[in-house]
């Protein structure tokens, strides 16, 4: 089995819905990632930072129920976002949030030398003095290990928006495969063509980038062009979590394929349109069924195995 480490937050989702009910869930972009991985079978590492309290405790027990093993950095107390949901199930966030990994530089880098896939994205990315430690860790690896990322941005905790623009315009650079909805570029590139910004980054280093486009589906683009695949059908429950079952079933998709991950570690390697057509497919299918109920609860592999139903594009 391939080794999968994804690096990045894990804490504690404080919902409050637009009934006004309230409830805490284990959460986190790049936890919700390795959940996803975990309940395909894949055993992924995750390397976070977490306290050693309830809320700590609740999230490795989550994390670990599906076959994520954890490693965590000590923290005086484990990190908050305060979900709110509008009536359509859309959330926004307000994080109370550290992420700093430490100063064992040396052992993060021990811990990614054996890793087949690093996955890495959201706060964990851009907020220091974490942020330079988790792309150390990528350069560390990078022409050894397939790297993904995911922006995931929180603009609620950006306080100097060209920082941030410029470390992910750092990461994109470094990565092989990059997942960003399509409220990322536009925050990272306004009034931009989000087609147009995303064969940019491809230019710079990925071979294939996706662009999530919510209920209008997604687009992957390669150095060959660009393939479109419909959204699914679904009765919207919440969207917490569906980006994060997205790039998960994403990596699975990858990590199962000899030749894909051999073209994303080739150089001049070409990915076919029917199979980046096949991957935006499988991951909308998973993104649709984490939607259709409350919070971030990605599917097992044997959920996959339904058939869905395409949307029709606007």
């Amino acid at each position: 089995m391939l080794r999968l480490l994804v690096v990045g937050e894990a804490l504690v989702d404080i919902v409050q819905r637009a009934d006004g009910s309230v409830e805490e869930a284990p959460g986190g972009s790049p936890a919700n990632t390795a959940l996803a991985l975990g309940r395909l079978g894949r055993r992924p590492t995750l390397l976070t930072r977490l306290g050693d309290d309830d809320r700590g405790r609740r999230v490795r027990a989550w994390l670990e129920g599906s076959d994520v093993q954890v490693v965590a950095v000590a923290s005086p107390r484990t990190s908050t976002a305060a979900a709110r949901l509008d009536a359509s199930g859309a959330a926004t966030y307000e994080f109370d949030l550290e992420w700093d990994l430490g100063a064992n530089a040396d052992r993060l880098e021990e811990i990614a030398s054996t890793a087949d896939l690093v996955h890495v994205g959201s706060v964990a990315a851009v907020l220091e003095p974490g942020a330079g430690q988790v792309a150390a860790l990528v350069r560390s690896v990078r022409g050894r290990a397939i790297v993904t990322y995911d922006p995931n941005i929180r603009p609620s905790l950006v306080d100097d928006p060209d920082c941030v623009r410029e470390r992910v315009a750092g990461l994109v650079q470094l990565a092989d495969v990059v997942k960003a909805s399509d409220e990322d570029l536009r925050w990272l590139h306004p009034g931009r063509d989000l087609v147009e910004v995303a064969r940019e980054w491809v230019a710079r280093g990925p071979r294939l980038v996706v662009v999530t486009l919510g209920s209008d589906g997604a687009i992957g683009v390669t150095a060959d062009g660009e393939i479109a695949a419909p959204a699914v059908v679904t009765d919207v429950v919440d969207t917490v979590g569906a980006g994060d079952t997205f790039m998960g079933v994403l990596i699975d998709s990858i990590v199962g394929s000899d030749d894909l991950r051999a073209s994303l570690q080739t150089a001049g390697g070409s990915i076919r349109s029917s199979v980046v057509e096949s991957l935006l497919r499988r991951s909308a299918d998973a993104a649709a069924i984490t939607v259709s109920r409350p919070g971030a609860d990605p599917p097992r592999r044997a959920e996959l195995a339904a058939p869905a139903t395409p949307a029709a594009a606007r």
